[in-house]
């Protein structure tokens, strides 16, 4: 994981809102559909309205269809739900069997990064967020996040293979310094270091993973955790902050290593 030292982009979107003589609708095209030109606005304005709130089979048909147009990448057999909030779509991929539920919203702006990638067979739970803040957010084959949930980048967020994530959990990638009490904490720089989830890990439900963690494949983070440190492959850990109470190798694993 790098280190990013910044001011942060949601700030410099506020300002920009409340000093810039940019228009509303450059402003719109920044933040909202991620590429200039009348063509890339019609085609997000036409489709998202046309079929964003359409109902039942129907829509999941005709979404499969024309959101391809969107996206930087989909593959074969996603499922869009109902009332999907889609911004830059062309920093989105998305590979086959991606199941992204109702009301997700997935924001991929940004003035340098990447933007989001589901690798196949990825699960979006209805009312996630996944928004990145310049930064990138990554899910690799099969991870399943549930509903409610809110992962958030200003530098990269990479989740492993098989990771389950509970409902209402927080993967906050990137934070606001707060050492200058004469600065307003929005003008202040941010801490971007990142956070990197290992495969097969399950994190409870409520949970919070601070930014520039990692996270070791096979672990456990139980409910209500907030993890503020890195937790070594194959743990569990529970508590506030988040600490390893036991391992899941067997005493015959450990002692053969």
């Amino acid at each position: 994981m790098n280190d990013r030292l910044h001011n942060g982009y949601e700030p410099m979107i506020q300002k920009k809102l409340e000093k810039s003589s940019q228009s509303r609708f450059s402003m719109y095209m920044e933040l909202f559909v991620g590429k200039k030109g009348i063509f890339s606005f019609l085609k997000y304005e036409i489709i998202l309205g046309l079929f964003a709130d359409c109902p039942g089979a129907a829509g999941i048909f005709l979404r499969n269809i024309f959101y391809r147009c969107l996206f930087k990448k989909v593959g074969k057999g996603v499922i869009f739900g109902k009332s999907i909030t889609i911004r830059n779509p062309y920093k989105i991929s998305i590979g086959s069997n991606v199941i992204i539920d109702d009301n997700v919203m997935i924001d991929a702006k940004g003035s340098d990064n990447t933007g989001v990638v589901l690798e196949d067979g990825v699960y979006i739970g209805r009312n996630t967020i996944l928004s990145c803040k310049n930064g990138d957010i990554f899910l690799d084959k099969n991870a399943n996040v549930g509903f409610n949930c809110e992962i958030y980048s200003l530098n990269r967020v990479e989740i492993g293979k098989d990771v389950l994530i509970a409902a209402y959990t927080y993967i906050i990638g990137g934070g606001h310094m707060s050492t200058d009490t004469e600065v307003l904490f929005r003008d202040q720089e941010k801490h971007a270091i990142g956070i990197k989830i290992g495969d097969n890990v399950w994190l409870g439900a409520k949970s919070i993973v601070m930014d520039g963690c990692s996270i070791g494949d096979n672990s456990i983070i139980g409910a209500g955790a907030i993890v503020t440190r890195n937790i070594p492959e194959d743990s569990v850990a529970a508590g506030i902050p988040a600490r390893v109470i036991k391992t899941r190798k067997s005493t015959g694993q450990q002692e053969a290593e």
